[in-house]
């Protein structure tokens, strides 16, 4: 692989993505130029993000929130929040399942790709979540209220500080042989909430006929008192970090508004 990945060649479209990869279309040892296309309109079991009224009040749960379920779905940021040319989602990436789905020895890597191919960056399945296009770089953001107690969000916390060290660099597969040279480094998040970690995650490979492809993905995870939320935003080429910014500042606001007017409310 030559040192300098590029992101998109200018031959090819901007909207599209690995429709060969994910299709198992692609074979080693050779290919027809690759064509690629918009993200999939996949089933995906995302929650609409209307504003629910606050009368509902709520007892702690077992993972210690007391956000009732409106609150918690009210906690999520939507679209408004980003402003053009974010929309909600038309389904998963295609570039999901031909990139992100991998596999490495190095045991903590393969924790992170997990992770992230699973949408469970705090370790379990979200409790509301939402999804957000880019409609001009095709990028994806996924935002998700957690439902894990805050000693097990610190101790994943903990767990992501530890990976731009124990996995700088390391080699991974996707189910079709590709070779991909993955990169985890720190990424630094506004100063909000309680606790926070970011990762900016890179995934480039080379397919048969030397066509080079990168896959950037931001992810930020942050506790805001007994509550938490998660986020991954990712596309081909160098995305862009301004909406990573903006949904952690956003989020973190939020959450801790709708806890406040949670404990007004008792």
């Amino acid at each position: 692989m030559s040192p300098a990945i590029r992101e998109i060649p200018d031959r090819v479209p901007r909207g599209v993505l690995l429709s060969l990869l994910a299709t198992g279309l692609l074979v080693v040892g050779g290919c027809a130029a690759l064509t690629l296309n918009h993200p999939a309109s996949a089933p995906y079991p995302l929650p609409t993000v209307d504003r629910p009224s606050r009368t509902a009040k709520a007892s702690p749960r077992a993972d210690g929130s007391t956000l009732s379920d409106e609150q918690a779905q009210a906690a999520l940021i939507n679209q408004a929040d980003l402003g053009a040319p974010w929309t909600a989602t038309s389904g998963a990436a295609t570039w999901r399942d031909g990139l992100l789905k991998t596999h490495t020895s190095v045991g903590e890597c393969q924790r992170l790709l997990d992770a992230l191919y699973s949408d469970e960056p705090l370790g379990a399945p979200a409790r509301v979540a939402v999804g957000l296009d880019d409609a001009d770089t095709d990028a994806q953001l996924r935002y998700q209220i957690a439902a894990r107690r805050p000693a097990d969000v610190d101790a994943v916390l903990a767990w992501l500080r530890t990976l731009p060290v124990q996995c700088a660099r390391f080699t991974a597969t996707t189910e079709l042989g590709l070779v991909e040279d993955v990169r985890v480094v720190d990424a630094p998040l506004p100063e909000v909430g309680d606790a926070r970690q970011g990762l900016r995650v890179t995934l480039a490979t080379t397919t048969p006929d030397d066509q080079e492809y990168l896959l950037t993905m931001d992810l930020a995870a942050v506790r805001v008192g007994e509550d938490a939320f998660a986020l991954t935003n990712a596309g081909l080429g160098d995305v862009p970090n301004d909406a990573t910014q903006a949904a952690v500042q956003i989020g973190a606001l939020r959450l801790a508004d709708i806890r406040r007017q949670g404990r007004a409310q008792v």
